[in-house]
């Protein structure tokens, strides 16, 4: 996702070259990779590929990190839905604060809506938010949503009433399985959440390979 902070829990930035502060950042970063957690999530990192809104690979390899609460409730969501039937399918994750300034520098002032203002950072910068969607366990196929990952209309909305009533039940039914496990969606972007405690870390500009252990 790409998402704009309120700016609650940050501070200004100082320069232009670093991420902000973040005022009442407590906790430690304890990243893990996903799929270290729980092998059966399903990744489609598109920032490590062209297919994305830039339209060329930002990431260096298809991985996905989380601060550690965060992975382990994606975990449950995970076990949740696998009883339906259903998997998650991960588009993004952690998100270093440079590639944050990059998508700013990158949009339209009237696209900016739709990205993070590296002055404040973003829940992805602190990993605890994760972009997602469904998929069906039997075919393997993805679900169908209201709309692709990273659309940037109003049809991305999480109240949007249009589309098909399949894909809106499943938008919500992704969104009430996630909220069970304290996570809450974005008012813009079905696919975005973040964790309940994200203030409670600091925004990291960290690159992949420093987080593998």
């Amino acid at each position: 996702m790409i998402f704009a902070v309120s700016t609650a829990a940050c501070s200004p930035l100082s320069t232009a070259e670093g991420p902000p502060a973040a005022d009442g950042a407590t906790r430690v970063p304890d990243m893990v990779e996903l799929t270290a957690m729980d092998p059966d999530f399903r990744l489609d990192i598109r920032y490590a590929t062209a297919d994305n809104f830039l339209g060329r690979a930002v990431y260096p390899a298809p991985q996905a990190f989380l601060q550690r609460p965060v992975a382990e409730a994606l975990v449950r969501v995970n076990a949740r839905l696998r009883t339906q039937g259903l998997g998650l399918v991960i588009y993004d994750g952690y998100r270093p604060w440079s590639v944050t300034k990059l998508f700013w520098d990158s949009v339209s002032a009237e696209k900016r809506n739709f990205v993070a203002d590296p002055r404040q950072g973003s829940r992805h910068n602190r990993g605890c938010a994760v972009d997602l969607s469904l998929y069906d366990r039997a075919t393997g196929q993805p679900i169908e949503m209201p709309t692709h990952f990273d659309e940037m209309t109003t049809r991305a909305y999480p109240d949007y009433t249009g589309g098909s009533a399949e894909a809106r039940r499943y938008r919500d039914l992704l969104r009430k399985t996630m909220e069970s496990e304290g996570f809450v969606v974005h008012p813009r972007e079905w696919w975005h959440f973040d964790y309940k405690d994200w203030a409670e870390y600091p925004v990291l500009d960290r690159p992949f390979s420093a987080l593998v252990r």
